[in-house]
């Protein structure tokens, strides 16, 4: 193996995540330090100097997944329903891509082995993608953009509706949609979460 000159720290890590990402997507928990080292272009040592061990890396992945997810609520937006979009089509972009299918069969096949690995995963992947997102609609109801609810209740709904459904499609062999039909999916869900949870003031009288 031929090793690469050495790196910042910061390159070092995010080298290591992303060789790590990609071995247990293909390999599943069961990959070895070595085949993530030989990924990565490291000496096995150097994994150890950033990550105590291989759950600690793995629970690395599963953050990051969950950062870039949550990024993109961060930014300018005409209103909460741009934000909303987009956090969808990002939301959706990470767990029914084929990398996040992947990483999702490689947990779920090795929870009953794994509890902790899979608890690990839940709480810093969806767990963290909960918070976030309810930290953001909390706001949106103090602003009055939404009815006032459980923040969390809130965050959960949402992502149920924007997931649950086509992820057991893509799981279970139908493709990704086109990407005209999926932006026209994502509205749908968005708009319909939005009067679903619309402020009193703004819903219909029967």
């Amino acid at each position: 193996m031929t090793v690469e000159p050495a790196a910042t720290p910061l390159a070092c890590r995010e080298r290591l995540v992303r060789a790590a990402s990609e071995v247990f997507r293909e390999e599943g928990y069961r990959a070895s330090i070595d085949a993530i080292a030989a990924r990565a272009g490291v000496a096995r040592q150097t994994i150890y100097n950033h990550f105590a061990s291989k759950e600690d890396l793995f629970r690395e992945v599963a953050n990051l997944a969950a950062a870039d997810i949550l990024v993109s609520l961060d930014g300018e937006a005409k209103d909460l329903r741009e934000h909303l979009l987009r956090f969808g089509a990002a939301f959706r972009r990470r767990i029914l891509g084929d990398e996040g299918l992947a990483l999702y069969r490689t947990v779920f096949a090795e929870a009953p082995r794994f509890p902790e690995l899979a608890r690990t995963f839940f709480e810093t992947g969806s767990g963290q993608t909960i918070r976030g997102v309810a930290a953001f609609l909390e706001r949106a109801m103090a602003e009055g953009h939404l009815r006032r609810e459980d923040p969390t209740y809130a965050a959960e709904t949402l992502l149920a509706m924007l997931e649950c459904w086509d992820r057991s499609r893509r799981l279970f062999g139908a493709p990704a949609r086109a990407p005209a039909a999926e932006r026209a999916r994502v509205a749908r869900i968005v708009d319909h979460y939005l009067r679903a949870f619309a402020p009193a003031t703004d819903r219909k009288n029967p």
